[in-house]
């Protein structure tokens, strides 16, 4: 039984040389699908136009809803039921639009192919008949082809080649070359997971499943360091900067915080030596056998923790350890200048300069803003819908680190 694709458009013309040609047509020609495609002038009286201005003010016009009922009804009377797909970008309209109500009684899906807007939804519709006809056997040649597409798994395509070997000076890799299936699929797998994470970590975010592929993922995310700063940070006593007393919530939480998103050492600051004997202490017994024996959870997040006197101490031990300065990324509930602002969205920018990464949090009423000025990106504050900004730093660093790291696993 074949699948009957009904389109209705204001240029139906479009439709008809689209699905008249490339993967589509064929499928039609082997009898997979039947297509029937007619204008919306068709179902309207004569001389009768089939849009009217929006209610309200402001511009665009918007297609009746008795005309497109008039449609509906046609080919459900000719076909049967139909699950009936409409197109909006889901914001403002403004051009062309469906008047809503249309779109509340007889839609059974609405569907955007992106933020954007274009003068019609008769590309969105052939988008949509692209991606979803390729699913059905037949239509492509070869299953595994769609199988294996980006956008199906938690990683994109990997890359491909053809002959010759060397062009403009770029060869193809060699691993490609060697006839070794298993090898290859390897190198596949990791360029694919390579170029996801770094180009697309917000598709990889959202679609990693299982252990094995967070395990991929993370091996080309660069490494992440954190610093608690209680030094070179505003203290209450208008606004100069100063040193702020150190907290075991703030250890326990952010250590805590640390481990699950995977920062290789969570550093702390202070220039007062009485605080690191009081850190010292503190740390000693989670070190300890009894400590590890209380809470072992709790003991290994500590691990990662180093008390420093100063920030540059912080830069040299991370340049000891990668052998490349960090990138330096801050964020403030102040508003701040800085020539190189991003969001929690632009990992790619960052983690494609192949350094690694530091995160900076201060302590009292934030961070000095000279140690802002020397950062390479700052970040947007964390906030909601209020204009209350004063969460406390651990609550901040959760919020931070997931909105930079976290994995947000489908169900």
């Amino acid at each position: 039984m074949s699948l009957q694709i009904s389109i209705v458009s204001v240029f139906p013309e479009l439709h008809k040389q689209f699905i008249s040609t490339s993967l589509i047509g064929r499928a039609q020609e082997k009898g997979l699908i039947r297509t029937e495609v007619m204008s919306f002038a068709h179902f309207c009286a004569p001389k009768e136009r089939i849009d009217a201005p929006t209610v309200g003010h402001g511009v665009g016009m918007v297609i009746k809803p008795e005309v497109v009922a008039r449609a509906v009804m046609y080919f459900e009377e000719k076909y049967g039921a139909a699950f009936k797909v409409f197109f909006s970008p889901q914001g403002k309209v403004l051009t062309e639009g469906m008047d809503v109500r249309v779109e509340e009684l007889y839609a059974d899906l609405v569907i955007s192919i992106g933020d954007y807007v274009v003068m019609g939804g008769d590309l969105p519709a052939q988008v949509f008949l692209e991606s979803v006809l390729r699913h059905i056997p037949g239509v492509v040649g070869k299953a595994e082809s769609v199988e294996q597409d980006s956008f199906t798994t938690a990683f994109f395509d990997y890359p491909q080649y053809a002959l010759p070997v060397s062009w403009k000076s770029k060869d193809i890799p060699e691993v490609l070359l060697s006839g070794n299936h298993a090898v290859i699929d390897v190198w596949r797998k990791k360029e694919a997971a390579k170029k996801t994470v770094l180009e697309r970590f917000d598709w990889f975010r959202s679609h990693v499943k299982s252990p094995e592929e967070k395990k991929l993922g993370a091996m080309y995310v660069p490494s992440h360091y954190v610093v608690l700063m209680h030094s070179q940070v505003y203290v209450k006593d208008g606004g100069v900067a100063g040193n702020t007393s150190i907290t075991s919530m703030d250890l326990h939480d952010i250590a805590r915080s640390c481990a699950t998103y995977g920062i290789e050492n969570y550093f702390v600051v202070s220039a007062l030596a009485d605080q690191h004997r009081i850190v010292d202490r503190f740390l000693e017994f989670w070190k300890s056998d009894e400590g590890r024996k209380y809470n072992p959870t709790r003991a290994q997040a500590l691990e990662r923790m180093r008390l420093v006197f100063n920030f540059s101490d912080v830069i040299h031990e991370i340049e000891r350890k990668e052998g490349k300065s960090p990138l330096v990324l801050t964020t403030s509930a102040r508003s701040i200048a800085h020539t190189n602002k991003i969001q929690f969205t632009d990992q790619s920018l960052v983690w494609q300069q192949e350094r690694p990464v530091l995160l900076i949090f201060g302590t009292g009423q934030g961070l000095s803003n000279e140690l802002i000025a020397q950062s390479d990106f700052l970040l947007p504050p964390v906030g909601g819908l209020t204009s209350y900004k004063h969460l406390s730093v651990r609550s901040a660093a959760a919020i931070v680190l997931d909105r930079w790291l976290g994995i947000w696993e489908p169900e």
